[in-house]
């Protein structure tokens, strides 16, 4: 990537600079400076290749995010009005909820949430690996870290109770969207979209909840995203067509199956740290809706886990030799068994 493009570097460092100067920033102002200068940082890396699906997806988050940043600015500007600071928020006024719920409105548009989720499929379906990666991981950040200081700022039932219902539509759409999908970009969009909800979820309950959610996923997505830039396959259909298939296939269908949750995998982990920090809390009904996105991920990751090994077995062995059973499907098996009995064991000891 970095060859074909001489001023990635450079376009990399104003990305990450727009980032820090956004999340320093004491004010809205300063705030939506920093996210412009992450968007003109970020759109040159979206068409290094110069291909037509490329230019398009640039073409549509460049549109995306300039009704974000529309909406952010409008809404501090309303904020503003009132309290003629750019700090603090009251909620007494009508004028003032109506620029918070725009505020918030804008950032859910930048992170692609529930119900503004509707570009990041389209957007990331035609784009590289590398820049699909920065757009599930690096460009979440920023959004996402506002989002909590929006929490801190009013953190009333009403918009804790939005906040609810957002996470849990985004955790259905990326559940029910990803179902009939044969394209893994699009997928992984999906994917994005159902943690986004996830994380949205667990920063109701806790801002370090929130934080490790967050680095185990950027650790996940990393692992995924470079495995699939090195065996560069884009359609379901031709991963058990991979380069050193043997490798690389199970890695990356690990790694799917660790963004589904699939226990005793890292996202597991993360997943039931937001189970455990939600028990007591008045929002349970919302999690219900949750876990039935994450089951419906992980369907679609099973599947596509079964029908990859089950033809693959039939042309070559994945540990170099031909049996008739698939030994590392039945030692998943039996990993994820014995998994699943430890945790059922530990949390009946920490009962007892």
């Amino acid at each position: 990537m970095f060859s074909s493009l001489p001023f990635s570097y450079m376009f990399l460092a104003v990305m990450g600079m727009g980032t820090l100067f956004s999340l320093s920033s004491l004010h809205w102002l300063g705030i939506w400076a920093g996210l412009e200068i992450n968007l003109i940082g970020f759109l040159p890396l979206l068409v290094y290749q110069k291909k037509s699906m490329e230019s398009e997806s640039a073409v549509k988050y460049f549109v995306v995010q300039a009704i974000g940043s529309s909406f952010l600015i409008f809404g501090s500007l309303l904020v503003y009005s009132i309290s003629f600071t750019w700090e603090s928020f009251n909620d007494s006024y009508m004028t003032s909820m109506v620029g918070f719920i725009m505020m918030i409105s804008g950032l859910s548009i930048k992170l692609g949430l529930f119900p503004f989720h509707f570009w990041l499929p389209s957007v990331m379906a035609g784009l590289s690996w590398i820049t699909c990666l920065l757009l599930a991981t690096w460009q979440k950040l920023a959004p996402m870290f506002l989002m909590a200081s929006l929490l801190e700022s009013s953190n009333s039932y009403w918009l804790i109770t939005l906040l609810c219902f957002m996470s849990a539509g985004s955790a259905l759409v990326g559940g029910i969207g990803g179902m009939n999908q044969t394209q893994i970009r699009a997928l992984l969009a999906y994917s994005s979209i159902a943690h986004l909800g996830w994380i949205l979820f667990a920063l109701v309950h806790g801002e370090w909840v929130m934080k490790t959610y967050l680095m185990i996923y950027i650790m996940v997505s990393l692992c995924v995203f470079t495995s699939l830039w090195f065996s560069d396959s884009s359609v379901i259909k031709n991963l058990d067509n991979l380069k050193d298939s043997s490798f690389i296939q199970m890695s990356i269908m690990l790694m799917l199956l660790s963004l589904g949750g699939l226990p005793p995998l890292l996202g597991f982990i993360s997943k039931l740290m937001v189970v455990l920090s939600s028990m007591n809390s008045p929002y349970m009904a919302f999690l219900f809706v949750l876990i039935l996105g994450s089951l419906m991920s992980l369907f679609y990751y099973l599947n596509l886990f079964f029908s990859i090994n089950l033809s693959s077995s039939k042309k070559h062995s994945l540990i170099g030799f031909y049996m008739n059973y698939n030994p590392i499907l039945l030692a998943i098996i039996l990993i994820n068994l014995l998994g699943g009995l430890f945790i059922l064991f530990s949390n009946s000891l920490l009962m007892f």
